[in-house]
């Protein structure tokens, strides 16, 4: 594992660290130098994220959408590393792409809990630490290209997602006077096992052929391609980026 220096000394938390863009963002960090607390709902899956580099990953079971579970992360970070430079809002949920009329109020409220209110918590506990600090931090959303770009059948996904984006761009204003910047990240779809639920297609090679045919670059996104993005936003190269949404489509979005 290559070693480098981007983030030496800086203290991170990611969720939704235990597979997928999460996972990688975790591991990317470490490999930089950052001491990372991985959190999941899924124990084992953030434990085998954590066992990559146990000296500078710790695991934390977390549901993003509980309060409590907010402070003890943020409890965690304090008690163990004295600091917190950057926070990654990752962790997100979706149903199955298919017709707006048949979504289920559970699926609706799902999708906004896990999508929208964490970034809502996650910013009432860790925005006063940041401040209290008073040296700045970054707070980096993962969206979505359908955020910008809706399609059918996602409708209530995509409309979460443009709730993040849009909040992460008011925030940014809001915080930016106290050297805490927000930006978000809007990757296109990754071959992470979710091809079929977001598409409403069987994830076959001929159905990957068709909705690569319209990305220039001609593949999907990759979570290293994500992790990367979240690696600059999160270090010093990125000091004066706020309030943007990084969009790592490929060009689809063009």
């Amino acid at each position: 594992m290559s070693q480098g220096t981007r983030l030496q000394g800086k203290v991170a938390i990611v969720t939704g660290g235990g597979s997928g863009f999460g996972a990688a963002i975790a591991r990317r960090f470490a490999e930089e130098g950052a001491k990372v607390i991985v959190t999941d709902i899924n124990v084992e899956g953030g434990e085998q994220v954590a066992a990559l580099n146990p000296s500078n990953l710790t695991f934390q079971h977390m549901d993003v959408t509980q309060e409590g579970d907010w402070k003890a992360v943020l409890k965690l970070a304090f008690s163990k590393f004295g600091r917190l430079d950057a926070l990654v809002n990752n962790a997100g949920t979706t149903y199955r792409n298919k017709p707006t009329a048949e979504v289920t109020d559970a699926e609706w409220e799902r999708v906004f809990n896990v999508n929208v209110k964490s970034i809502y918590l996650a910013t009432k506990t860790v925005m006063p630490r940041f401040i209290e600090q008073g040296s700045g931090g970054s707070v980096i959303n993962i969206s979505s290209t359908g955020a910008s770009r809706p399609r059918p059948g996602l409708v209530w996904y995509n409309a979460s997602k443009g709730a993040v984006s849009n909040a992460t761009k008011g925030l940014a204003a809001e915080y930016g006077p106290h050297n805490i910047r927000v930006n978000s990240v809007a990757p296109l779809l990754s071959g992470t096992g979710l091809f079929s639920m977001f598409t409403g297609m069987e994830d076959s090679p001929e159905n990957r052929e068709k909705f690569i045919g319209n990305v220039p670059l001609g593949r999907l996104t990759e979570a290293d391609d994500i992790a990367n993005m979240c690696l600059y936003l999160a270090s010093d190269e990125g000091r004066f980026i706020n309030g943007t949404e990084m969009v790592v489509d490929g060009g689809k979005c063009v």
